[in-house]
């Protein structure tokens, strides 16, 4: 297979399903569709990603069994190619307030219990946290948090002020990061939601591994839980099984833990997302969802941390919706 000319007629193709970190293009060939993966340049870093994804890929492959394969990488042009996976979108099938397949529960399980199979990945960074120290993990994670507030507190100050976003966003935090139990680290994606699983066949196939991290794997089930929005019998199931089929010693603690990341993830999500979606509104798009439920999206997110910023007036959706579009 020409894998450069591949690239090339994805670049042509403009027509792509994007990310915040890529764009995914399906390019049909004579032996089947694949998905050509081409970073996006210029994107604002607001996640950590310590490693290439087909790095992460290359080291789960024999232990992830509904992951992409990868076909092939280009450093120069970057770009990756993908398998292409069949199904629906998870999103799409069952968007939020509307039950997900019950197989997705136990699928999403099994993918957390074979990721505390994988070994430790290549290359960690120096600076990296020890193992089992799960308060220094949580540092880095609320740490690049703060560093994105900061990045972003001058450009963004009105919108900052219009959303009640506080000067010192991260302070709920800092208390709960020291009593963290600590757990040995496992294989992390970090981005388990709707719109990253394709289901179909009674499977789901979990994609976009380029926030792949090395970590505590309660934070994972936590990113998973903020983000997926399950209906309450479907967040008590999914957490129920976790703890069952994890080893105990990667559960130990989980429940005053889990409330601690997802506290974390909700203020992450009320700065960042006002950031992204302000920057979408504001170049007129492509929106990932229609701009009337983005605006009830930042408008949850932003309430769910106000509880931690003891505000206790709700933020209304014209304030909101003010916020993304300014005279």
């Amino acid at each position: 297979m020409n894998w450069r000319d591949l690239y090339e007629r994805a670049r042509a193709k403009g027509d792509s399903a994007a990310g915040y970190y890529n764009d995914n293009i399906r390019i049909d060939t004579a032996d089947g569709p694949v998905i050509v993966r081409i970073p996006i340049h210029g994107a604002d870093m607001m996640d950590l990603r310590p490693w290439r994804e087909d790095r992460v890929l290359a080291a789960i492959a024999p232990y992830v069994r509904d992951a992409p394969r990868l076909l092939h990488v280009s450093a120069d042009p970057p770009f990756q190619v993908h398998e292409f996976v069949a199904g629906d979108v998870l999103n799409d099938a069952a968007p939020r307030g509307v039950p997900v397949p019950p197989h997705v529960l136990d699928d999403t399980v099994r993918l957390f219990t074979q990721l505390a199979r994988v070994p430790r990945l290549p290359d960690i960074p120096a600076t990296w946290p020890a193992e089992k120290d799960t308060a220094a993990f949580a540092r880095l994670l609320s740490d690049l948090t703060q560093r994105v507030y900061d990045t972003y507190s001058t450009e963004y100050a009105d919108l900052f002020a219009t959303l009640a976003i506080p000067a010192d966003p991260l302070a709920p935090v800092g208390a709960l990061w020291r009593g963290l139990t600590p757990r040995p680290f496992t294989c992390v994606h970090a981005d388990v939601h709707r719109r990253n699983m394709i289901v179909g066949g009674g499977a789901t196939t979990f994609l976009d591994w380029e926030l792949a991290l090395w970590g505590d794997p309660l934070y994972d089930l936590a990113v998973h839980i903020h983000k997926m929005g399950y209906l309450p019998a479907e967040q008590d199931a999914v957490v129920a099984r976790w703890r069952v089929a994890m080893p105990p010693e990667r559960t130990a603690g989980w429940q005053r833990d889990l409330d601690a990341y997802l506290a974390h993830e909700r203020i992450k999500s009320a700065i960042v997302d006002s950031v992204r979606y302000s920057q979408i509104f504001a170049r007129g798009g492509p929106y990932p969802y229609p701009p009337d439920q983005l605006i009830d999206t930042l408008t949850a997110k932003l309430n769910a941390a106000r509880a931690y910023w003891r505000i206790p007036a709700p933020l209304d959706r014209r304030t909101t919706e003010t916020a993304l579009h300014p005279a």
